[in-house]
């Protein structure tokens, strides 16, 4: 059996902030992973957003 244990590794959501202040319908989100002990803050990652067509800031959602 495999343990069962709390593993350092989390999944997050990154959702994109400019999209969010535009206010077009949609969201640009992506699903990652990080780790506790070295990102213990949220993250921020540039990432494309696909109806803005450009790359924008996507950061960690609860």
């Amino acid at each position: 059996m495999a343990k069962k244990s709390k593993g350092n590794r989390i999944q997050v959501v990154l959702e994109c902030t400019e999209h969010k202040a535009t206010g077009l319908p949609g969201t640009s989100r992506y699903i990652t992973q990080k780790s506790r002990k070295n990102t213990p803050d949220r993250m921020e990652l540039k990432k494309y957003n696909a109806i803005l067509r450009k790359y924008t800031i996507h950061k960690e959602i609860k």
